[in-house]
């Protein structure tokens, strides 16, 4: 069955909402209000493009638009419990030019009062602008280039698939020396690469290289080789300038799994000491129960050399389905792959202060703002990363723009408020909640510092992208929760 065209979306959800507004006076307005920004990110994230492998979005726009039979508000099952308000979907015709966007004014007499609570610590700065001209709309120290912590990803993201392409896709290889018989597993950069059975993210499986290379080797009558293993491609320490970490493993062009020693996918994890030799030992596992014999102990490192004999090869999803994994998980392995890939696009060089170099020289021919801008790592877990508010806006203005669609994923992977990602959590509170849905944006969080970045689309139907940054605050949930209803009230407000 075809899919119905945004035309036709947008059609049927005024139809919704005429419907519901004409026969309901539901005084949950909260819940109302809810519903009306659970179907508006399922038509944005409809319009966007083809679902990614993973599904994440597939997953969101469905429990957006059908949070129940009932409707948007899931009020439960307890007896008495008011009905749940019907989801009543967009009456937008597209968040762009076809309406007025906020006056400065209006915005700031509506954040200025927030932006003074002292929960959000001694420094805070914010930038909201105008998607749809690029005007900035609201400013607060938005040039002073602060610690991004982890909005530093929205920088890497942009680099990444502005040098590489958002179609661009990693490979894992194996080789054959023919004078030695080595076989050489040829790590290519990607992170995601996993060993486990079952592959829900649509990732580059180890498995899937084993049996290609095996029936190969079989067809040349090879069946047993010397395993080697080649992570040439990146150079510098692999370990990250803060040291061994549970958020990141070692930065290596070979791991599966991202070195994590359990069968988690996300968040903090051990990982392995030495994500390359592991994952060469699990192939040499998985060529094992195929046939395939390896001598000479286990695997250890090597470097192919220009007459080795492609034997077979996997490939990672496209980098557009890594940045959106990577923004909505704030995916700190992902994010140091990607910045690599931007330095090997680039011709720098393949460690940590190449791929600074080659963000940052991404970012100029885009013509961003980089005034006071510093990039040591991709993650942002490094202290001395600076960004400002300005930045982060102008990169997310740029993926909005018509003109760059190979930007898209920047935008399409920011984690939906109350829903998705690094969001899943946050907004619960009453003061905020009204943000639930509507605020699609990118965390950011080191001890004293508090970022959040994102796009929403407000009261009047206007894209605007926003970009909040502290430093110094008392406390973590005190501060996060300071920016989101910084940011509810940007997509809450009529602002004129």
């Amino acid at each position: 069955m075809p899919e119905p065209k945004t035309s036709q979306l947008l059609t049927s959800a005024a139809k919704t909402a005429a419907t519901w507004v004409a026969k309901s006076r539901t005084k949950h307005v909260t819940a109302g209000a809810t519903a009306v920004g659970l179907a508006l990110a399922a038509v944005v994230v409809a319009t966007t493009g083809p679902w990614d492998a993973s599904g994440q979005r597939k997953a969101e726009a469905h429990r957006a638009a059908h949070q129940d039979a009932g409707g948007g508000a899931d009020h439960g099952d307890a007896p008495g419990a008011p009905a749940a308000a019907p989801s009543a979907a967009a009456v937008l015709a597209a968040p762009g030019a076809s309406v007025p966007g906020p006056t400065r004014r209006a915005l700031a007499d509506v954040l200025d009062p927030l932006l003074k609570d002292p929960s959000l610590g001694t420094h805070r700065t914010a930038a909201v602008v105008d998607a749809v001209t690029g005007k900035t709309l609201y400013g607060k120290s938005a040039g002073d280039a602060l610690t991004p912590a982890s909005t530093t990803k929205l920088a890497t993201a942009v680099a990444a698939l502005s040098a590489a392409g958002p179609e661009h896709r990693i490979a894992t290889r194996t080789v054959l020396e023919k004078d030695s018989g080595e076989l050489v597993l040829v790590g290519g950069g990607d992170p995601t690469l996993t060993a486990h059975e079952k592959n829900p993210y649509g990732a580059a499986s180890l498995r899937t290289l084993a049996e290609k290379t095996a029936v190969s080797l079989k067809k040349s009558g090879t069946t047993e080789v010397t395993l080697t293993y080649d992570t040439s491609l990146y150079s510098g320490p692999a370990t990250h300038p803060i040291g061994p970490n549970e958020n990141l493993a070692q930065v290596t062009a070979l791991m599966a799994d991202e070195g994590r020693t359990d069968d988690s996918n996300s968040g903090t994890a051990t990982r392995a000491g030495d994500p390359a030799a592991s994952a060469a030992q699990k192939f040499a596992d998985l060529l094992h129960d195929r046939g395939i014999r390896t001598k000479g102990g286990a695997p250890g490192p090597s470097k192919a050399s220009g007459r080795a004999e492609d034997v077979a090869k996997v490939e990672s999803p496209p980098l557009s389905a890594l940045v959106e994994r990577m923004l909505t998980h704030s995916d700190n392995d992902i994010a140091e792959a990607l910045a690599r890939q931007a330095a090997v696009a680039a011709d720098e060089s393949h460690d940590f202060d190449g791929a600074g170099r080659a963000v940052k020289k991404q970012l100029d021919t885009l013509g961003l703002p980089l005034t006071g801008a510093h990039f040591s790592d991709g993650s942002g877990l490094d202290r001395t990363d600076k960004v400002s508010a300005q930045l982060l806006t102008g990169l997310l203005a740029k993926a909005a723009e018509p003109g760059h669609p190979e930007l898209r994923s920047v935008l399409t992977g920011l984690p939906v408020a109350g829903f998705t990602g690094t969001l899943s959590s946050r907004y619960e509170d009453p003061a905020d909640a009204s943000g639930t849905g509507l605020v699609r944006a990118k965390t950011g969080t080191l001890t004293g510092v508090n970022t959040l970045a994102g796009t929403v689309v407000d009261a009047d139907g206007r894209l605007l992208v926003f970009a909040f940054m502290t430093q110094g605050a008392p406390g973590p949930q005190s501060a996060q929760a300071g920016l989101d209803r910084l940011a509810s009230s940007v997509a809450n407000c009529g602002c004129r």
